[in-house]
């Protein structure tokens, strides 16, 4: 009999070990440095090119791209959002240049920006994506908010048959 109450006792015991539980809580540090990545897809240059009117009295017929993306990574502070502005480098005498980034379409998730429509370009920086949270666009072509390039005469008498090249400058910035 004292046999038979040892080997109750040890299994007793066994089932304590494997259903008591153990607890030890260690702090662990986290932090996250804010980000602001911004690229223009694909690299590369464009070309506008005015097109003459093939009848005498029409205007110029404008060209425009649509072949840049812009892709971005932000993370910002809670309550904090990014803005996309662009300038360029120099005006053209009588004539415009315009952007238009479309709303967001590919991959990508968070708080993405939303744009603010059709910009003439300036020597000083201006707004064409606003509201940027925590997000990410995607990378590449077909991710992230799509542009359209144009240039528009604004002034007939200053046009001048000249090539011109002008730099158009993104950045993303904190509001």
């Amino acid at each position: 009999m004292k046999y038979k109450s040892y080997i109750i006792f040890l299994l007793f015991l066994l089932f304590l070990e494997k259903n008591s539980a153990a607890q030890n809580s260690k702090n662990v540090s986290i932090s996250f440095s804010s980000l602001a990545l911004l690229d223009i897809a694909p690299t590369g240059s464009i070309n506008l090119n005015f097109t003459a009117p093939t009848e005498a009295g029409n205007p110029l017929i404008n060209p425009s791209n649509n072949t840049k993306w812009i892709n971005y990574s932000s993370a910002v502070t809670v309550g904090q959002t990014r803005s996309v502005t662009a300038s360029i480098s120099a005006t053209i005498p009588g004539v415009d240049v315009k952007i238009q980034a479309a709303a967001f379409t590919g991959a990508g998730g968070g708080a993405r920006g939303i744009t603010t429509g059709l910009k003439t370009l300036s020597t000083s920086p201006n707004v064409i994506i606003n509201g940027i949270g925590g997000a990410f666009t995607g990378n590449g072509a077909n991710n992230g908010h799509q542009l359209t390039i144009s240039l528009v005469p604004n002034n007939y008498t200053l046009l001048a048959a000249q090539n011109t090249n002008v730099t158009i400058t993104y950045t993303i910035i904190s509001n």
